[in-house]
């Protein structure tokens, strides 16, 4: 009767110890499997550049997450029916046929809680450092039952197809730079990225969106030298501007013959014999170069590059002069304006006591986004008096005031048709216009 008793509690604590063993093999499964999939790609890259290991064994995994999932779910499976089933075996003998109820109820709660629901807790929090934990771990098994993954991964397939579904010509449903975006947004929503970085980065990614439209100075705004008036007034004219290059034009501002560089002025200026009333400015203006109005800004950085050059004369598909853009205006698409001791303090925008901002027409709603972190949209108009013309279909009269994406824009001065002056204030009622 003793040895009975013996055998009956050996195989008693035997038995809860192997359920013990297999809930921790399944959050072992669990874990590995949340944090694996959660890992950081580019983390795990860099890490492997800098000598870590384990990072290149979890790039390795990552890289085939099908065939990894599928070998982390058969383990994971396989050890939870076999701990229910010990289970189930246990309790009938203790409790006979309520002993099934009793397993079903009891590894129920100990699979959720134990083996779902903390591991992949502790692995979500910290995904990058639980993956390299357990790479070593989960290599050689994925080594073992990879194949017999890769064969339920193909009768998977197999049946998916039958109903017109085909995983392999899936595509993803946002682009690498749709990503990155998303990732850099998030980021600064939570607060780990401050705003100014996460516009430097949104402007290097809107680059290849962007046309030279989007950023040139237009025509109206340009500066330029008649090469027509006297030298020694297009001399004082060049050396009086804030800028270093100029646009030479002759008969007509669409006739652009040349670029004078102000450096190229003062070089031809000190030489001797040489005086303003006699200096021939056409002799040492560049070559003018034209670009396109629809050349997006990433091409065009690299042109300017490429070209050594700094200021290209826009035209459109009829070649009429457009404007002009400058490596600086592609530039500060990315870090945001740049101003120097030379730069004239032009206040397109000013906020006044009552909390409305007052506007110029042509302030780039770009900017304006990115000065008071708005969201107006940008692809159907370059300005903030563009936005305005093309959300009320017409050309607003002054104190005309339009409501639209929460904001109320009401039209405070008009030159012609061109509208120089706007107060935008918050909006009780968004998206509607009147």
């Amino acid at each position: 009767m003793t040895d009975v008793l013996l055998g009956f509690l050996t195989e008693y604590w035997l038995s809860l110890l192997s359920v013990i063993c297999l809930l921790v093999i399944s959050a072992f499964f669990s874990g590995s499997e949340t944090a694996l999939t959660a890992a950081s790609r580019s983390r795990m890259h860099t890490l492997e550049n800098n000598g870590e290991e384990r990072a290149g064994m979890v790039t390795r995994l990552i890289e085939r997450r099908d065939r990894l999932i599928g070998t982390l779910l058969i383990g994971n499976n396989l050890v939870n029916i076999l701990a229910s089933s010990l289970t189930t075996s246990l309790l009938i003998g203790l409790f006979g046929d309520s002993g099934v109820a009793i397993a079903t109820v009891a590894m129920t709660v100990l699979l959720v809680i134990f083996s779902e629901v903390l591991p992949k807790s502790w692995a979500i929090a910290s995904p990058d450092r639980f993956a390299l934990a357990v790479a070593p771990w989960v290599r050689p098994f994925v080594a073992v039952v990879g194949p017999i993954s890769s064969l339920v991964n193909a009768i998977v397939r197999r049946i998916l197809h039958l109903f017109g579904i085909n995983l392999s010509s899936d595509l993803p449903m946002l682009t690498a730079h749709e990503e990155l975006r998303g990732a850099v947004n998030l980021l600064h929503r939570e607060g780990s990225v401050i705003k100014a970085d996460r516009d430097r980065l949104g402007g290097v990614l809107d680059l290849g969106e962007l046309e030279v439209s989007d950023v040139m100075i237009h025509r109206t705004g340009m500066r330029a030298i008649n090469a027509d008036d006297p030298p020694q007034t297009c001399v004082r004219e060049i050396l009086e501007s804030p800028f270093t290059r100029l646009p030479l034009w002759r008969g007509s501002a669409d006739n652009i013959i040349g670029v004078v560089h102000s450096k190229d002025l003062l070089r031809a200026l000190a030489e001797p014999n040489v005086e303003p009333e006699t200096l021939d400015i056409v002799k040492i203006a560049q070559k003018p170069w034209f670009v396109p109005d629809s050349t997006n800004l990433k091409d065009q950085l690299n042109a300017f590059l490429r070209r050594k050059l700094h200021l290209a004369i826009v035209v459109d598909e009829y070649g009429q002069v457009q404007g002009l853009v400058t490596l600086e205006d592609i530039l500060e698409e990315i870090v945001g304006d740049i101003a120097d001791e030379h730069d004239i303090n032009i206040q397109g925008v000013r906020q006044e006591a009552d909390g409305s901002i007052v506007v110029d027409g042509s302030v780039p709603i770009r900017d304006l986004n990115r000065a008071l972190d708005w969201s107006l949209p940008d692809e159907e108009a370059t300005t903030v008096a563009g936005l305005v013309i093309h959300e009320s279909k017409s050309i607003p009269e002054e104190r005309q005031a339009f409501t639209f994406y929460g904001k109320r824009f009401t039209v405070m001065k008009r030159v012609k048709n061109r509208i120089t002056k706007l107060r935008i204030r918050a909006a009780e009622d968004e998206g509607q216009v009147g």
